[in-house]
C-alpha cells in the first residue's frame, strides 16, 4: 500500500472531485484533465505537468482520473463543463500497450492503476473519452495529447487490429492534437484563448494538429506545405504509407521543421504543423520547479499501492529527447532527437525535495531520462546540427561532432552522492554504451569515458547492470539502428575488468529482441548459439510489438524499408513470432523438441545439433504443486 502522507492538506494536489472543487470555492474549472491513470502528483507522470503547468498559468485545473466509461457516464458528469477545454490523455502508456502483450493476449494487471487492477481504462482511452465527451458537452473543445494520441496523429499503422488507422482526430471527434511534449503549444492556446480568440480559429499553432474541410485549409506564409499521399490511397497501395512516414520521419529529426504536411481523410484535411523548437533550460527548470505533492491522491490511500509510482517515486528526471534513433523506439517522435537537459540546480533542488519525502531510506533511484547517458550532450558546433538530417546521431557510427563527454553527467553524481541524506545513487535509465566505447583519438576524451564507466560500476550499479545490445545478428543490427554486437562483447570485457580491478560481483545482463523486422529463424538461432557460447540463460526478453509511429512498424506493416524500398523478411503471423521467440529458451527442457522442429523445418539441422545437443546445459522446469513454472512475456 502506498504510504500518502497526512500532513499534507488535500489542497495541495489539485482537485479531483466536486467536493473538493467547492472548498476552494469553484463553480467551475477552468480546463478539466482527463487521463486514463490513478492521479499521481508527481513530474514522472504527465498528467501532474500538464495539470501544474496549467495551474502556473493562472487557470483553475481539475483532474478527472480513470472515468467510467460503462455505466451511465456520471463520472464524466460530476465535474461539470470547464470554461475552456477538457484535455485528454490515455496516460502514460499507450492503452493498447498497456492492455495487450506482444501476443495479442489480455494482461492481468495495469502498472498505472492502484492494486496493479486491470480493467480500469478502456481500450483506444483517447478515442473512448473524446467521443463520450463531444456528446455530453458539444460546445466545450476536446484537445488530445499525451503518448497515444501523438503517436496516432497521422495515418499509422495498428497492430491489434492488424489494419492502418486514420489520424486519432478523425476517430475521437477531438478539436485539436497537441502531439509531443506539449508543455508550450498548451502555453500558446491558453494565452490566445485567454485573449478571446475563438477556439475554432486556432489552426495555425505549432506542434498541433487539425481537421478541417478541404475549403476551410488555413493559409499560412511561415510554413511549407507539403501534400502526403491520402490515408485512403494507403489503404490500397503499402509502398504510399512507407513514403509518407519516411518524409515525416526526416521532418521530424529536424533542428527546426518548417514543413506543415497535409492529408485528405476521409473527405477532410488533416492539417499538421511542425514542433516547436528545443525547449530553452530554464523553461525545462520551470516544469520540473512546480509545486508537485509527488505523491498519488489521497483518494487512493486505502486501494493498494500504484505500481508506477512505487517505481519511480525516488527518482529524477534529468533531460529529455534521445539522439540513438532505434527504429523501433517512439521516443524520437514524441521527445524529439535533440537533447533538451535541465540544469544541474534544477536536478540537485528536486533531489533534496525527494530526500525530505516520508519514506526515503537514503536511495535515489535513478538519475536519468530516456537514456541514462545522454544528459548535456550535443554537438561541438551547432550550426552542423542545424542542417542535420540524420535519424540517428550514433549509427550508423557516432557522429563526428557529437560531444560524448560523460563529465557534466558525473558532477551531477558527485554532488548528489554528497548530499547528507544520500546514502546510495542508482542508475536505472537504459545506458548507450556506445556513446562511452566509441573509438577515438583524443586521451582526454578516452580518460573521460572510462571514468564514467567505472564510477557507474563501482557505485551506481546495484547488482545488475542492464543493456541493450537488442540481437546479435549484424543485419538485424543495422535495421535496428544498433551497433554491432562485438562492442557489446567488448563491453562485457570492459565491466569485467572494473569488476576485478573493484573486487565486484555484479552482472551484466543484456535485453534481447525476437520477431523484429529482417529477423527469421537464421538470424535467431544464431542469436540463441551466439548466447549459449556466452553462457547466458535470458528469461526477461522482449518480442517485437510494432507500436503506432516507429520505423519498424512500417517495416513489418509494408514489408519494406520505407527508405530504399527494399523487402524485408518479417514474422507477420502468430506462428512465425512464436517460434522466433522460443528460441530464447534453448535451455529449457520442455521447449527442446518443439525447437528442434523449427530448425529442421527451415533446414538447420546442423545449427539444432549444436544448440540442443549439449544436454548437461538443460534446465528442467520449475514445478509448484505439479504446475510448471516458467517466466515469460
Amino acid at each position: 500500500m502506498t504510504d500518502i502522507p497526512r500532513d499534507i492538506p488535500l489542497s495541495a494536489w489539485l482537485p479531483a472531485s466536486r467536493a473538493e472543487m467547492a472548498a476552494r470555492g469553484w463553480d467551475q474549472a477552468d480546463v478539466i484533465v482527463v487521463t486514463g491513470d490513478a492521479y499521481v502528483d508527481h513530474p514522472a507522470f504527465g498528467t501532474a505537468i500538464v495539470g501544474r503547468l496549467l495551474e502556473s498559468l493562472g487557470l483553475r485545473v481539475a483532474i478527472l482520473p480513470q472515468p467510467n466509461w460503462q455505466d451511465d457516464l456520471r463520472d464524466f458528469r460530476k465535474l461539470g463543463a470547464p470554461r475552456l477545454f477538457f484535455a485528454v490523455t490515455a496516460g502514460c502508456m499507450d492503452s493498447m500497450v498497456n492492455h495487450y502483450t506482444a501476443n495479442r493476449r489480455r494482461r492481468s494487471d495495469d502498472a498505472y492503476t492502484p492494486g496493479g487492477r486491470a480493467g480500469r481504462r478502456p481500450d483506444r482511452a483517447v478515442t473512448v473519452y473524446s467521443s463520450i465527451l463531444k456528446r455530453l458537452y458539444p460546445q466545450t473543445p476536446v484537445v488530445i495529447g499525451g503518448i497515444e494520441a501523438s503517436l496516432r496523429r497521422i495515418t499509422h499503422y495498428d497492430f491489434w487490429s492488424d489494419s492502418l488507422r486514420p489520424t486519432v482526430l478523425a476517430e475521437s471527434g477531438a478539436d485539436l492534437l497537441i502531439y509531443g511534449m506539449g508543455e508550450e503549444p498548451l502555453t500558446r492556446l491558453v494565452r490566445l484563448l485567454e485573449r478571446g480568440v475563438p477556439f475554432a480559429r486556432i489552426d495555425t499553432l505549432p506542434q498541433s494538429a487539425i481537421l478541417r474541410p478541404e475549403e476551410r485549409v488555413p493559409v499560412c506564409r511561415a510554413w511549407n506545405d507539403f501534400v502526403l499521399h491520402a490515408h485512403e490511397d494507403c489503404l490500397r497501395d503499402a509502398r504510399l504509407q512507407a513514403e509518407n512516414f519516411a518524409r515525416i520521419e526526416q521532418e521530424s529529426n529536424l533542428w527546426q521543421s518548417r514543413t506543415r504536411f497535409l492529408q485528405r481523410v476521409d473527405g477532410q484535411v488533416l492539417v499538421l504543423n511542425p514542433p516547436e523548437p528545443l525547449p530553452e533550460q530554464r523553461a525545462l527548470d520551470h516544469i520540473y520547479d512546480l509545486p508537485y505533492t509527488r505523491f498519488p491522491h489521497p483518494r487512493y490511500r486505502n486501494r493498494g499501492a500504484i505500481p508506477a509510482f512505487e517505481a519511480v517515486k525516488h527518482s529524477v528526471t534529468m533531460h529529455r529527447g534521445c539522439f540513438g534513433g532505434c527504429s523501433f523506439c517512439t521516443i524520437s517522435a514524441h521527445q524529439g532527437k535533440f537533447i533538451a537537459s535541465r540544469s544541474p540546480a534544477s536536478i540537485l533542488r528536486e533531489v533534496e525535495r525527494v530526500t525530505e519525502m516520508p519514506g526515503f531510506a537514503g536511495t535515489i533511484t535513478d538519475l536519468g531520462g530516456p537514456s541514462a547517458n545522454m544528459y548535456g550532450m550535443g554537438g561541438k558546433k551547432p550550426e552542423i546540427c542545424r542542417r542535420c538530417r540524420r535519424p540517428s546521431c550514433l549509427h550508423p557510427e557516432v557522429c563526428a561532432n557529437l560531444d560524448t563527454r560523460h563529465q557534466p553527467l558525473l558532477e551531477i553524481y558527485r554532488a548528489v552522492t554528497a548530499l547528507p541524506k544520500v546514502r546510495h545513487l542508482q542508475i536505472g535509465s537504459g545506458l548507450r554504451y556506445d556513446l562511452f566505447l566509441h573509438p577515438t583519438d583524443d586521451p582526454e576524451l578516452a580518460a573521460d569515458h572510462q571514468a564514467y564507466f567505472e564510477q557507474l560500476v563501482s557505485r551506481h550499479v546495484s547488482g545488475r547492470l542492464k543493456v541493450a545490445p537488442e540481437h546479435t545478428a549484424d543485419s538485424v543490427l543495422q535495421l535496428m539502428r544498433k551497433p554491432g554486437f562485438d562492442l557489446f562483447l567488448h563491453l562485457k570485457e570492459r565491466f569485467e575488468a572494473v569488476c576485478r580491478k573493484k573486487g565486484l560481483k555484479l552482472q551484466l545482463v543484456p535485453y534481447m529482441i525476437s520477431g523484429h523486422p529482417g529477423c527469421g529463424i537464421e538470424e535467431m538461432a544464431e542469436l540463441a548459439l551466439t548466447l549459449k557460447r556466452l553462457g547466458y540463460r535470458l528469461e526477461q526478453v522482449q518480442l517485437f510489438t510494432p507500436t503506432p509511429m516507429t520505423l519498424a512498424t512500417e517495416m513489418f506493416a509494408c514489408g519494406l524499408d520505407p527508405f530504399s524500398q527494399q523487402k524485408l523478411k518479417v514474422a507477420r503471423d502468430e506462428r512465425s513470432r512464436r517460434d522466433q521467440h522460443r528460441l530464447f529458451f534453448w535451455y529449457l527442457a520442455e521447449e527442446r523438441e518443439r525447437i528442434g522442429a523449427v530448425l529442421r523445418r527451415v533446414g538447420l539441422e546442423k545449427t539444432a545439433a549444436r544448440l540442443l545437443g549439449d544436454r548437461s546445459a538443460v534446465r528442467r522446469p520449475k514445478r509448484n504443486g505439479g504446475r510448471r513454472q516458467k517466466k515469460r512475456e
